[in-house]
């Protein structure tokens, strides 16, 4: 019965040792998506345009 116990622990810790490096390369992947992500262009607008919102319709 110790020795089906003790192979349990390993399993569970080989489980839970694939389940971090999974995570781990997930947030890897994840990280680099979003540093390849361009920055939003500045648009240089005229000071008034987009302050005023007509809500009637």
């Amino acid at each position: 019965m110790e020795v089906s116990a003790s192979s349990a622990t390993v399993q569970n810790t080989a489980a839970l040792m694939m389940a971090k490096k999974s995570m781990d390369i997930q947030a890897q992947s994840a990280l680099s998506l979003l540093s390849a992500v361009p920055e939003a262009p500045k648009y240089n607008n005229p000071s008034g345009l987009g302050s005023l919102v007509d809500t009637r319709a």
